[in-house]
């Protein structure tokens, strides 16, 4: 009888151990110090080089952030209930400092328990919008520079699951936001959700090779919740008074790029039908270009859905591609065309044609350059200079041509040609800076450009800056640092190097 009581004692007791309800415990204070240390804030530089604002944020996210809601659609990962990517690194303070004063301005107004992000200056630099995630949304905000106060303009309806939620207008009086529809469609949930039927998907026995890709579609529950996810409406918001006017009903849309001197914009719209295999980024989607009133202006392009593709990394698709705006023109479009119809088992003099495409858009476009690897991008500089990139991944080859703008049928002329891989030889960065559009071109003195590198070398890395002579090709250095392996030493070297461009620029 009494080993049955032991016995029985013994059963409460490890059961009341095993049942007992245990928190998250913290460390003790000397590890908690050096774990949650404050991060130095980033700094986002203003074009004239005057204003900074200092952006603070935690190491590490909260338990409640991570325990938030993701769903994964199409290739992105969303919080459902708040309407911005899930993986989205908050801001939780700003500050604002001149250049020339010694101390930082704290930023007043701001949301309590603030998670800010997709800060943008306005193109007049006075004001910064942002946006800040609550409990049920996000919010649109601005801060003024001058008086360093943030005010909200919004409710928690602004749709920033896609890119280019928020965007100036050249005015810098008002923003185009994207906004969750009013009739909104209530998502499903697909764990309780009874499927009405089979997944069907149809092979049409073309051979084509394709990447293995994460969070895709899977099934029309899938279709149906990335559809209500990524749809917007446009609207028009004034920034002093936070009245908002419709500019554009609702639609998928997945980028918002205004031109140069605000006239036109450039609206990328995903269309039907989804795909399972690739992501939404290969969905079929338009490309129009509007006036800044909203009125339709031209089509540039309507993709069709592209599932299927040549083999090889360097395959892409056919007809236009790559459309931006050129950066040191008012209103003119650029864009790459394969010449190998993005095959790269075709046997081609030259891979990619570019060309430029003016204002009102309707005329014919005109032929730029070819390139011989896969176009990678441009550098405007000024009306007669341009640096034209291409890449090859096979090969790991890079070039760096120097084209006239004016005239393609002047010779280009070859800068670089090397691998990209190889850190020795790598020139460095051309400087840039902002022009009267607000867009980075080359920084060009006298006929000469200028390149910022880190300098790795078989005795460590040293920082150098470098005058280039466009038209002999030769190179001078103007600064070449002494300091080498230690990361804070590089950076402060390539801060250095920057002064000594802007004092070469004022002499």
């Amino acid at each position: 009888m009494k080993i049955r009581l032991l016995l029985l004692a013994f059963t409460i007791a490890t059961s009341a151990i095993a049942q007992e309800k245990l928190t998250y415990q913290k460390p003790p204070k000397e590890i908690l110090e050096l774990v949650d240390v404050q991060r130095a804030p980033s700094v986002n530089l203003d074009d004239k080089g005057e204003v900074m604002i200092l952006l603070y944020r935690d190491s590490y996210k909260t338990l409640k952030e991570l325990s938030e809601k993701e769903l994964r659609l199409g290739g992105l990962r969303i919080n459902p209930k708040t309407n911005i990517g899930s993986r989205t690194s908050y801001v939780k303070n700003i500050k604002i400092q001149k250049i020339t004063q010694k101390e930082a301005r704290q930023v007043t107004g701001l949301p309590k328990n603030a998670r800010l992000a997709n800060f943008s200056w306005s193109p007049d630099q006075n004001k910064i919008a942002f946006t800040n995630t609550v409990e049920n949304g996000v919010e649109l905000w601005v801060v003024d520079v001058e008086t360093a106060i943030a005010k909200k303009l919004s409710d928690a309806t602004i749709n920033a699951n896609m890119r280019d939620a928020v965007n100036w207008f050249k005015d810098s009086k008002s923003l185009l936001v994207t906004m969750l529809p009013e009739n909104r469609t209530a998502l499903i949930d697909a764990q309780s959700s009874v499927p009405s039927g089979p997944t069907i998907t149809v092979s049409d026995g073309k051979k084509a090779q394709n990447r293995t890709y994460q969070d895709l579609l899977k099934d029309n529950n899938d279709e149906k919740n990335f559809e209500t996810l990524a749809t917007s409406v446009l609207y028009k918001i004034d920034i002093n008074t936070g009245k908002k006017t419709l500019w554009k009903k609702a639609a998928m849309y997945s980028s918002v790029s205004f031109s140069p001197n605000g006239d036109y914009i450039l609206i990328t719209e995903i269309k039907k039908p989804f795909s399972y295999i690739v992501p939404f980024y290969r969905f079929p989607k338009s490309k129009t270009v509007y006036t800044k009133e909203g009125k339709k202006v031209q089509v540039i392009r309507e993709y069709p859905l592209d599932e299927v593709r040549p083999k090889g990394f360097m395959a892409t698709i056919k007809g236009i591609r790559s459309i931006s705006w050129r950066a040191d023109r008012p209103s003119t479009l650029v864009y790459a065309v394969a010449l190998d119809d993005g095959d790269p088992a075709k046997k081609v003099e030259y891979r990619d044609e570019i060309f430029t495409l003016k204002a009102p858009f309707d005329g014919q476009a005109k032929s730029l350059f070819k390139t011989k690897n896969r176009f990678a991008g441009v550098k405007w500089g000024d009306d007669t200079t341009a640096l034209v990139t291409d890449y090859w991944w096979n090969t790991r080859n890079t070039k760096t041509y120097l084209i006239n703008p004016s005239n393609p049928k002047a010779k280009a002329e070859i800068l670089f040609d090397r691998n990209y891989q190889d850190v020795y030889s790598n020139p460095g960065n051309f400087v840039t800076f902002t022009n009267e559009y607000g867009r980075s071109v080359l920084y060009l003195q006298e006929g000469n450009a200028f390149l910022i590198g880190k300098g790795f070398t078989k005795k460590g890395q040293f920082p150098f800056v470098d005058e280039m002579n466009l038209k002999t090709k030769e190179k001078k250095r103007l600064y070449q640092s002494a300091y080498k392996d230690k990361m804070e030493r590089l950076y402060y070297a390539i801060n250095m190097a920057k002064g000594t461009i802007l004092e070469r620029i004022q002499t």
